[in-house]
C-alpha cells in the first residue's frame, strides 16, 4: 500500500526529470501541484513486531536493483541511469550503489579488445571504407549490420588506456605474418609463376607497339584462364581466393589506421582542457616552490607526466604504417623471395577480378535476397598498395600504364556503341536499340568501377609514401643521420671553444 507505491512514484519522478528533453506531459508545479516525497526519507526505521521497516533503505534497494537490471538489458543506456542515480542523491538524499558495468559500451559497437583477440575473424567479416574510415559488417542474421568507426575506437581506448594501441599493432603484425606465408605460397605455385613470367616477357616484347600499355585482353584472359585450374565448392577460383587474401591484409592495415585515428581523437578530446599546448607549466616545480606536502608533489609529478604523454600522442601519433613496412620489407626484398618479384604483373588480372566481384555485390543490393551484397571493399586497394610498397614495385606497376589502358579500352567500346546507335536510330529496330542501351550502361558501370578502384589505390598509396623508392628512402635516411651527426659535432666544438675562453 505504501512502500511499493512510493518506489514507483520516486522512479517515475527521476525518469521524467532526466528525460525533460522529450516532449512529456506538463510538469509545471503551479498547474499540476507538487508532492514532496523527501519527508518519507527523514523517517527513522520503524519497529513492527520483530521487523524493522526502513523506508529509505527499501526505496534505495528497489532503485539500485531496477537500474542495474535495466542497464544490463540495454548497456548503451548506462549514462542515463547514472544520471538518475546522481539525481536521487541530490533530490532525496539516497545513497546509491555504483553499477560498475563496463562503460565502453557507451555506443553499441565491437570493443577494440574483442577485435584484437579475433582479428582473423574481423578482417574476413567486415568491409573497409577508405574515405569515411568505417568498417561495415558483410552479412548478419539480424536486420541490421554492425559498423565500427573512429568514435567507437576512441571510446574503447578511453576505457582501456592508450597502451592498447601498441598491443593491437603487435597482434596485427602476428596476423600479417601468417597471411604473408599463404601469399608467398600462392606466388610460388608453378602455374602462377610460369604464367606471370610469360606475361612479363610478352609485355617486354610488345610494349613499343602497344604504346607502353599492358593489354586489357591479356589480363582478362589470365582471369578466365585461372578458373581452369579448379574451383572451390562455392564456385571461387584461385584468383578469387587470392583477392580475398589481399583484401584481408588491406583490412588489417585499415584497422591499424583506424586505431591511430581513434588514439589521436581520444587524446585530443582529453587534452582540450589544456589552454596552450606550446606552453605547459611544470606543476611539480610550482608545488615545490610553494612548499606543499610530499603527497601533493607526487600528484603534481603524475599530472606532469600525463600531460606530456597526451601532448606527444596528440601532436604526432605513432607512424604505425612506417613500422609495418620497415618490419616486413627487408624479408620481401631479399634474394630468397625472388618469386614475389612478379607480383606487379598479377595486379591487372586481380583488378579485373575485383571489379567483376564488386559489380556483382552492388547489383545484389537491389535484389530481395541480399546474400553477398556490399557497397564498399577498399581493403583490396589498401592491400595492393601495401604489398607494392613492401616489394618496392610502384615504378614497375606504373610502367604497365594499366588504368590508362582500361580507360582507352572502355572509351573505344563506348564510342563504337554510340556510333552504332546513331546508325540504327534511323532503322527503327527497337530491340537492337534496347540491347545497345544495355551494353552502354554495362560499359559505363565497368568504367566507373575501374575509376573508383584507381582513386582508392591512389589514396592508399599516399599512406605508404609511394612517391619514394626504397633507394631514395635509404638515401634520405642517411642524409638525416649525417645532418644529426654534424649537428652534434658542431655543438661539441662550440662548447669546447666556450670552455677554452
Amino acid at each position: 500500500h505504501l512502500l511499493d507505491k512510493l518506489c514507483k512514484e520516486i522512479e517515475k519522478d527521476l525518469r521524467l526529470s532526466v528525460h525533460t528533453h522529450l516532449k512529456l506531459d506538463d510538469r509545471n508545479p503551479f498547474k499540476v501541484g507538487i508532492k514532496d516525497l523527501a519527508h518519507f526519507f527523514a523517517v527513522k526505521p520503524i519497529r513492527f513486531f520483530n521487523r524493522f521497516i526502513h523506508i529509505k533503505a527499501y526505496v534505495t534497494h528497489y532503485l539500485d536493483k531496477t537500474f542495474y537490471n535495466l542497464t544490463t538489458v540495454a548497456l548503451h543506456d548506462w549514462a542515463t541511469y547514472s544520471e538518475m542515480r546522481n539525481l536521487a542523491t541530490q533530490r532525496y538524499g539516497l545513497t546509491m550503489t555504483e553499477a560498475h558495468l563496463p562503460s565502453q559500451t557507451l555506443e553499441q559497437g565491437l570493443d577494440v579488445l574483442e577485435i584484437m583477440r579475433n582479428i582473423h575473424v574481423f578482417v574476413s567479416r567486415y568491409l573497409y571504407n577508405l574515405n569515411n574510415q568505417i568498417f561495415v559488417e558483410k552479412a548478419s542474421n539480424n536486420k541490421h549490420l554492425n559498423t565500427i568507426n573512429i568514435r567507437h575506437v576512441a571510446n574503447s581506448i578511453r576505457t582501456h588506456g592508450t597502451g592498447i594501441m601498441n598491443t593491437t599493432v603487435n597482434f596485427t603484425y602476428q596476423f600479417l605474418r601468417k597471411k604473408f606465408y599463404i601469399f608467398s605460397q600462392f606466388m610460388y605455385d608453378e602455374h602462377i609463376k610460369s604464367r606471370l613470367i610469360k606475361d612479363i616477357r610478352f609485355f617486354r616484347e610488345i610494349k613499343d607497339q602497344s604504346d607502353h600499355k599492358y593489354p586489357f585482353e591479356r589480363a582478362e584472359k589470365f582471369n578466365r584462364g585461372i578458373r581452369k585450374l579448379g574451383l572451390t565448392p562455392d564456385g571461387q577460383s584461385y584468383l578469387d581466393q587470392f583477392r580475398q587474401l589481399i583484401s584481408q591484409i588491406g583490412n588489417a592495415m585499415g584497422y591499424v589506421r583506424m586505431i591511430r585515428s581513434g588514439g589521436i581523437h581520444c587524446c585530443s578530446s582529453a587534452i582540450r582542457f589544456v589552454p596552450d599546448l606550446e606552453d605547459i607549466v611544470n606543476f611539480e616545480e610550482l608545488v615545490k616552490e610553494e612548499g606543499l606536502s610530499e603527497e601533493t608533489q607526487r600528484s603534481a609529478s603524475v599530472l606532469d607526466s600525463v600531460l606530456s604523454d597526451l601532448t606527444s600522442n596528440s601532436a604526432e601519433g605513432t607512424e604505425y604504417f612506417k613500422m609495418l613496412v620497415a618490419v616486413f620489407a627487408p624479408e620481401f626484398r631479399s634474394a630468397k623471395n625472388m618469386h614475389l618479384r612478379n607480383f606487379y604483373m598479377i595486379v591487372p588480372p586481380l583488378t579485373v577480378n575485383f571489379v567483376e566481384h564488386s559489380i556483382s555485390c552492388k547489383e545484389k543490393l537491389n535484389k530481395k535476397n541480399k546474400t553477398g551484397a556490399a557497397f564498399t571493399d577498399d581493403g583490396f586497394a589498401m592491400g595492393v598498395a601495401y604489398i607494392l610498397k613492401l616489394l618496392d614495385q610502384y615504378l614497375e606497376f606504373d610502367s604497365l600504364h594499366w588504368f590508362q589502358a582500361v580507360r582507352e579500352k572502355y572509351r573505344k567500346e563506348l564510342n563504337a556503341v554510340a556510333k552504332e546507335q546513331t546508325v540504327q536510330s534511323t532503322g527503327q529496330d527497337e530491340k537492337l536499340l534496347q540491347t545497345m542501351n544495355l551494353t552502354q550502361k554495362r560499359l559505363d558501370v565497368y568504367l566507373q568501377e575501374f575509376e573508383l578502384l584507381y582513386f582508392s589505390l591512389s589514396s592508399a598509396r599516399i599512406f605508404f609514401r609511394a612517391d619514394q623508392t626504397a633507394a631514395e628512402e635509404t638515401q634520405e635516411k642517411k642524409g638525416k643521420e649525417e645532418a644529426g651527426r654534424a649537428g652534434t659535432s658542431s655543438e661539441g666544438s662550440m662548447s669546447a671553444e666556450s670552455s677554452s675562453k
